[in-house]
């Protein structure tokens, strides 16, 4: 069987006067994006915008909710209870739900932001909350998640489809986590290295963690950061070494 994996990109970031990434740019490239809900960016214009631009491309269209957090871009963990993630996600979901719906369209999936996603991949009751929230918009919504973490085993578990995330650009941890961006090295920045780093994972199911640990991963949708420098760069060189390896870029749970 023909290996593929689904291209997402974090977008719709920008706010007010505020630009954020080259969101046109990367389009091209990927198969689905993962659009900011106005709690760490995004606004109501950038929004709409956004959804025109992906729809425009073919790309699939995600909610990308966060902890309510625009002056740290969301990536200042909280304290939240369970039922204020259950709320927040909720109230994000249905904002870029309508915003698509305005266009005839329909979201695809859900990926949550920041440091929601980090604490989420390793806080049960916090990820089932927020998977609880999207089943309760919509069952239907895919939801992306860290491979390997308690993210992926709550959506599982409430009986939300589920994509297993990887990522080319960030360094991982022996635990198979994210090395946090405080850290020197949790940011890749070549292109080389990113490349190497996303086949390993897509061919071998592996990857290097910072202590030379071989860590196993699902990959099953990749993240391309749209607000890092280079961005552009990024998407353009990964897109073409997996169609040089053979590796077919669609969107989680579509032929």
């Amino acid at each position: 069987m023909a290996l593929s994996i689904d291209l997402n990109c974090d977008m719709g970031e920008s706010y007010g006067a505020w630009r954020m990434g080259n969101d046109e740019g990367v389009l091209q490239y990927v198969s689905s994006a993962n659009i900011a809900c106005g709690f760490h960016g995004g606004d109501p214009g950038t929004m709409r915008r956004t959804v025109a631009a992906a729809l425009a491309r073919g790309v699939a269209l995600g909610a990308h909710p966060s902890l309510p957090d625009l002056a740290g871009f969301g990536r200042r963990v909280m304290q939240v209870s369970p039922q204020e993630a259950y709320d927040i996600v909720v109230y994000q979901l249905g904002a870029l739900a309508g915003v698509a719906a305005s266009q005839g369209a329909r979201l695809h999936h859900v990926k949550a932001h920041g440091a929601l996603y980090n604490m989420a991949a390793k806080d049960r009751k916090l990820s089932e909350a927020i998977c609880r929230a999207i089943r309760d918009v919509d069952a239907s919504l895919v939801m992306y998640g860290l491979a390997g973490s308690e993210h992926v085993r709550a959506a599982a578990e409430v009986g939300l489809p589920v994509a297993q995330e990887v990522f080319g650009d960030r360094s991982y941890q022996d635990d198979g986590s994210l090395t946090p961006r405080s850290h020197p090295g949790a940011m890749i920045e070549d292109v080389d290295t990113a490349v190497a780093q996303v086949l390993r994972m897509v061919t071998e199911g592996k990857v290097r963690s910072v202590n030379g640990k071989d860590v196993p991963v699902q990959a099953d949708t990749l993240c391309i950061h749209g607000d890092q420098p280079g961005a552009l760069d990024f998407a353009n060189g990964i897109r073409a070494a997996l169609e040089k390896a053979g590796i077919a870029v669609r969107t989680t749970g579509q032929a």
